[in-house]
């Protein structure tokens, strides 16, 4: 079968800061479609023309689509192109997987595929290339006879060695090149699945199961000696959720790299306490490259800590930014601003925390209700969402009612804390023109809050296509 997998392009304004890097996860159902013997292409629309879209539908039997909660209209009109043209239409991805019934209800989709695709997706298609009978297929949600069939979260892959490396030559790697680290072009690769930490505020435990997975040494090792031997990279961003979760096998690793000479930069995702409990394992990640760490430090506030989830608390985070700086280490510390229980004294006393911890970088967000989260759910069940304009859903806009402060003004005081914490003299590749483009779009947004704010409210979760199509048109 001739299959086309599609990104859709991001309409969120953190597109603006340049962050680009391939999307693995259609690079690894591609790698398996590939080993069934599938013609695989892959179109990605962060970084390809639009009218490419048009181009590669001519020529394919089915188009699987990833999704992201900002993204499902893009998404929906690439599945509505393509079923113009006849495609097969699928659908994946995290919004995909816990909003199938509304997609699926709007006819533009034929089957959504939930949860880790790689394995489900080769099956659906080796189904509909016989024939075969779907209904018992587990992981594929589907629409018959007007008939939605909604399947639950399948088990994800145990043994993550026997997937194949994502089919990376199916990319235009050069495209990706303006994202690097310390002057190195930055390749993504993942080590590990699954989350046991489960913070409210995030899907990915219920998206890939609180049990953690792990790729073995060897096999992430041919990995990167792959992309640094064939593909020339010396930088890279290990995007596990929990990469250091392990402290054990990441030591293994880097000795790993250091006994093959690879002299590389790279940077990763890691929790405060797990530094602290950890600390002379630090400096042997530093004198193997490490350049960079991602912390989720949140919050100054302890409620709202409390309330993420995060079991952490300032003094330890504190303790750990001094760690990783004293190893030559830098610090991308991120932050959730706009919790329910958040006032303006709060989400300053934030602020100044970022400013104090001397961070290289820092991120501001609102909090957001993204579906598949506990805090979804809580916010439903309070009837606290503002608007169910999902391109809104981006992490940069504050979709909820708080106890003290209204959408507008969280979405104020995240341009303020952009604006002081950058005032310091930080300097980061195209923040400035992030922020302004970030005030811009709040401009409009104060408008968008104010003149029809009942209005808005009263406007329901996706459940058939007239919905979609009067918020597409009240959107755009």
């Amino acid at each position: 079968m001739k299959i086309l997998l599609v990104n859709p392009s991001s309409p969120g304004i953190y597109n603006s800061v340049g962050l680009k890097l391939p999307p693995l996860g259609l690079g690894y159902l591609a790698s398996v479609l590939q080993k069934n013997h599938h013609q695989v292409k892959i179109l990605d629309l962060q970084v390809e023309k639009k009218s490419c879209l048009d181009q590669e539908l001519i020529n394919c039997d089915l188009v699987g689509i990833t999704c992201e909660s900002n993204k499902i209209f893009k998404a929906l009109d690439i599945a509505t192109k393509a079923k113009q043209k006849g495609c097969i239409t699928v659908m994946g991805g995290y919004h995909a997987t816990f909003r199938d019934k509304e997609i699926l209800s709007l006819g533009m989709v034929d089957y959504v595929v939930k949860g880790e695709g790689e394995y489900i997706f080769s099956q659906l298609v080796q189904y509909l290339e016989e024939n075969k009978d779907i209904s018992g297929l587990p992981g594929v949600s589907f629409r018959k006879d007007n008939v939605i069939f909604e399947a639950s979260i399948p088990l994800p892959p145990n043994n993550l060695d026997d997937i194949p490396y994502p089919s990376r030559e199916l990319f235009s790697l050069g495209k990706y090149w303006m994202t690097q680290i310390e002057g190195e072009p930055l390749m993504n690769i993942v080590t590990s699945r699954g989350c046991p930490f489960a913070c409210s505020f995030c899907a990915s435990s219920n998206f890939a199961g609180t049990r953690w997975r792990t790729r073995s040494i060897e096999n992430i090792m041919g990995e990167l000696e792959q992309l640094y031997y064939d593909y020339g990279y010396r930088g890279f961003a290990f995007m596990d959720d929990n990469f250091t979760l392990q402290p054990g096998r990441i030591e293994l690793l880097t000795e790993k790299i250091q006994k093959n000479r690879m002299n590389i930069k790279w940077w990763c995702f890691s929790r405060v306490d797990t530094i602290m409990n950890n600390v002379s394992l630090i400096k042997k990640m530093a004198s193997a490259g490490l350049k960079m760490v991602f912390l989720g430090l949140e919050s100054a506030d302890p409620q709202s800590l409390k309330d993420y989830g995060k079991k952490i608390t300032t003094e330890i985070s504190e303790k750990a930014v001094k760690v990783l700086h004293s190893n030559g280490i830098k610090v991308l510390g991120s932050f959730i601003l706009g919790n329910i229980h958040d006032t303006q004294e709060t989400i300053t006393q934030t602020i100044e925390y970022a400013k104090k911890l001397n961070l290289d970088i820092a991120q501001f967000s609102a909090l957001t209700p993204f579906p598949g989260t506990q805090f979804f759910q809580k916010m439903i069940k309070e009837n606290r969402i503002f608007t169910w304009d999902w391109k809104l859903f981006d992490g940069a806009h504050s979709v909820i009612i708080g106890d003290y402060l209204k959408p507008q003004e969280i979405q104020k005081m995240i341009i303020s804390a952009y604006i002081d914490f950058y005032r310091q003299g930080k300097q980061i590749s195209n923040v400035w023109g992030f922020i302004r483009k970030f005030v811009s779009t709040h401009i409009h947004f104060i408008n968008y809050y104010k003149e029809s704010y009942y209005q808005r409210r009263r406007i329901p979760l996706l459940s058939n296509k007239q919905n979609i199509i009067q918020q597409q048109r009240t959107f755009s």
